[in-house]
C-alpha cells in the first residue's frame, strides 16, 4: 500500500534534512534560516514541468537532480554560496513510492555534491503533468551580490564552458537530430543534466561587473545584462566556444548557429569583466575554460559580427515563456 502525505515526507524527505538545523526536522510550519554576520541572503526559484523543461522520459533522480541545478546555476550567476532550498511538488495522481524514492536519492547525490539542504517544502496531487519547484537560498557578503545591471561600455564579455551543447541535446533526445551516437549521447547528457558553474560564482565577486545564467539562451541572456546596465554588445560569432561535437554540427551547416546563439539550457554563465588577466587566473585555478567573445558597447541592442566584420541576424533571441 502507498504511504500517504506525511509517512512519505518521514520516509523520503525528512532525512534529507540531515544536518540543517533551521530545517526542524521538517515537524514544524517553516524553517529557520540564520545568516551571518555581514552577509545577505539570496534567493532564487524555478520551476520545471514535465513535457516542457524535460522530455518525462528521464529516471526520477535525474529529474531530481535538473531541478536543483537550474537554480543552483542562478545563485552562481549572483555569486552566491548555496544554503539550503524548499521543495513544491505536484504530481500525477498514482504516483508511487518507488518513483519518490529515486527522486528523493537523486536529490540527497546533489545536496552532497553542492553542499545544500532541504529545508521545507510541499507534496500535492494533480490530474496533469508534474510541476516541480525549488527554491533555493544562497548567502553573498554583504554588498557583493553580483548584478545584471553593472556593466559598462568597455567590458569584455565572457561565457564559460561551451555553447549550444543542451540545445543540441534535446534534439538528439527527440530524435530530431542524425549524428555520431557518442557525440550525440554527450550532447543528450547535457540537456539532461546540466552542470552549475557553482565554483564560478564565488570568483564572479571578484572579477564580473555583471552576469547571468545561460537557460533562455545566449543572446537572450546577454540581452539581460545589457537592457539592465543601459548599454549594447558586440559579439564576435567565431570566438564563442563550441565543444567538439557542436563544432562539426555547425561545420556542417552554418544555419545551426542560430541555436547555439539562441538555444537555452546550456546553464552556463555569461558575464562582464575588465580585466582579462585576472579572468584566465580563474579559469586556469577552476579548470574550466572561459572564453571572450566581444565587448559591452555604448547605446543599445546586441550586434552579432561574422569572422568578416559582417553582421549576422537571427530570427529570435532565445526561449519565451509564453
Amino acid at each position: 500500500m502507498s504511504k500517504n502525505e506525511f509517512e512519505r515526507i518521514e520516509t523520503y524527505f525528512a532525512p534529507l534534512t540531515a544536518g540543517f538545523d533551521g530545517a526542524l526536522s521538517l515537524k514544524d510550519d517553516g524553517a529557520v534560516l540564520a545568516v551571518e554576520a555581514g552577509r545577505e541572503l539570496v534567493v532564487t526559484t524555478d520551476t520545471i514541468v514535465e513535457g516542457v523543461h524535460y522530455i518525462g522520459d528521464e529516471t526520477p533522480d535525474l529529474i531530481a537532480r535538473k531541478l536543483l541545478r537550474v537554480s543552483l546555476s542562478d545563485l552562481a550567476a549572483m555569486g552566491a554560496d548555496p544554503i539550503a532550498y524548499t521543495l513544491n511538488i505536484a504530481l500525477p495522481r498514482g504516483t508511487g513510492d518507488n518513483w519518490l524514492e529515486a527522486f528523493a536519492g537523486g536529490l540527497r547525490a546533489d545536496q552532497d555534491a553542492f553542499g545544500i539542504h532541504l529545508a521545507g517544502g510541499d507534496s500535492v496531487s494533480t490530474p496533469g503533468a508534474a510541476v516541480l519547484t525549488a527554491t533555493l537560498f544562497g548567502s553573498v557578503p554583504a554588498g557583493m551580490a553580483v548584478r545584471r545591471s553593472g556593466a559598462s561600455p568597455g567590458d569584455v564579455i565572457f561565457v564559460s564552458g561551451t555553447m549550444g551543447d543542451s540545445a543540441f541535446g534535446l534534439a538528439a533526445a527527440q530524435g530530431a537530430l542524425s549524428a555520431d551516437k557518442s557525440e550525440m549521447d554527450a550532447l543528450e547528457a547535457r540537456y539532461r543534466l546540466p552542470l552549475p558553474r557553482v565554483n564560478l560564482g564565488a570568483c564572479l565577486r571578484e572579477i564580473a561587473t555583471a552576469a547571468a545564467d545561460v537557460s533562455d539562451g545566449l543572446l537572450a541572456d546577454l540581452g539581460h545584462i545589457t537592457e539592465a546596465s543601459g548599454c549594447g554588445a558586440v559579439i564576435e560569432l567565431e570566438k564563442i566556444p563550441l565543444s567538439l561535437a557542436v563544432r562539426r554540427l555547425v561545420d556542417q551547416d552554418a544555419g545551426r548557429w542560430g541555436q547555439v546563439v539562441t538555444g537555452g539550457d546550456d546553464y552556463e554563465i555569461v558575464f562582464t569583466g575588465r580585466n582579462e588577466s585576472r579572468v584566465t587566473e580563474f579559469s586556469a585555478r577552476l579548470g574550466l575554460p572561459i572564453t571572450a567573445i566581444g565587448r559591452v558597447t555604448p547605446g543599445k541592442g546586441i550586434e552579432v559580427r561574422k569572422s568578416d566584420g559582417e553582421p549576422i541576424s537571427f530570427a529570435a533571441a532565445g526561449y519565451k515563456h509564453a
